[in-house]
């Protein structure tokens, strides 16, 4: 079975992704910030990270950059997923190794079109 990542400050924002990548066959594994989503990548790289940008301790955007200068760092697919819309945003996490970008609020529509264009379903 495949591992999800979702790191997000918010219990409802996890909980929800959660359900919804439950029904895409994704085990989940949770984190609320920056720092113990890197924590969970050393113990074990997911094949999927669902991103939050603005998080206490480690935002996504850091997170990110050291994910990706991790050994095997370049295999997860990130997904960000934030209330961060405009261009400049979305522009700075693609060119820090993000696979692709979606706007809370998501539903299973969404979160199954991104995983699909980056190839996880």
């Amino acid at each position: 079975m495949r591992t999800c990542l979702v790191v997000d400050d918010s219990s409802v924002i996890r909980k929800v992704a959660r359900r919804i990548l439950e029904g895409l066959d994704f085990h989940i594994v949770e984190a609320e910030d920056g720092e113990k989503a890197l924590e969970v990548c050393k113990r074990g790289l997911p094949d999927a990270i669902l991103l939050d940008w603005n998080m206490p301790i480690m935002d996504g955007y850091e997170f990110l950059g050291n994910l990706r200068r991790m050994p095997g760092g370049d295999q997860p697919k990130v997904v960000f997923c934030t209330t961060e819309n405009d261009v400049a945003h979305i522009a700075r996490a693609l060119h820090a190794g993000a696979n692709e970008y979606i706007m809370k609020p998501f539903d299973k529509d969404i979160v199954t079109a991104k995983f699909q264009e980056v190839g996880l379903i």
